[in-house]
């Protein structure tokens, strides 16, 4: 099965989602556990993608 390329708008979005999630009074502690480790996830993903592409730019920045 081919690697699903990373999409940083969905990611983000997903993340804003999720910080409207956790304010929410009505959102269980459980819950809120739960979309902090998927946030974590997320913000891993997001950094590396960054990184990836600022060496990228760098790399064609050098050439």
């Amino acid at each position: 099965m081919p690697e699903e390329k990373f999409d940083y708008a969905k990611a983000m979005a997903e993340l804003e989602g999720i910080a409207a999630k956790v304010e929410d009074p009505q959102t269980s502690l459980d819950e809120i556990g739960a979309l902090v480790s998927r946030s974590t996830v997320l913000i891993g993903q997001c950094r590396n993608h960054l990184r990836s592409v600022r060496e990228s730019i760098e790399e064609e920045a050098g050439k």
